[in-house]
């Protein structure tokens, strides 16, 4: 049984600690270790969850299964004033893979969605990470290719998915 929770201040440990297994797992061989170190430290520092959390920039949801927590999201409504919802960040321990799990929590995305009044899910996605086929397998098609500068001559190269709700 997958519960998903909504995620407050108080619970940023609790999404660092999942970032920094999952991270270097999903781009391990993607990034450099540099590179990986700046994302996670850009991203997930204490400073920058609390100001997405109280700013109410993305709402972040807590993943459990009957034993433990297992993930998180970050998701954003209305995403640049349209109907659609943007999923900034979606992260599953590596041994809940293949049960499943993914595909209840993105269930639980488009219910959201649905409940907000959105059209549209997107998300971005490195062009070499292997979830590429499983959001395809969802049923979102590739949009765009973008690169984005996120300081330190670092890129993101992504892709944006969409699916239509």
């Amino acid at each position: 049984m997958i519960k998903i929770t909504e995620a407050f201040v108080e619970d940023i440990a609790k999404i660092q600690e999942i970032a920094h297994i999952t991270w270097p797992i999903t781009y391990g061989e993607i990034l450099t270790a540099e590179q990986l170190h700046y994302m996670l430290d850009l991203i997930y520092s204490d400073e920058a969850l609390t100001r997405q959390i109280q700013n109410k920039e993305q709402l972040f949801y807590l993943i459990s299964d009957s034993e433990s927590l297992i993930g998180f999201i970050g998701i954003e409504h209305h995403y640049k004033n349209e109907a659609i919802t943007k999923i900034h960040k979606i992260y599953l321990l590596p041994e809940t893979q293949g049960k499943g799990y993914g595909k209840v929590v993105f269930n639980s995305i488009e219910k959201l969605a649905l409940e907000n009044n959105s059209k549209e899910l997107l998300l971005n996605v490195n062009r070499f990470n292997t979830a590429l086929n499983f959001y395809k397998k969802l049923g979102f098609e590739i949009k765009e290719t973008v690169d984005i500068e996120i300081g330190n001559g670092y890129l993101m190269e992504d892709y944006v998915m969409g699916k239509g709700l």
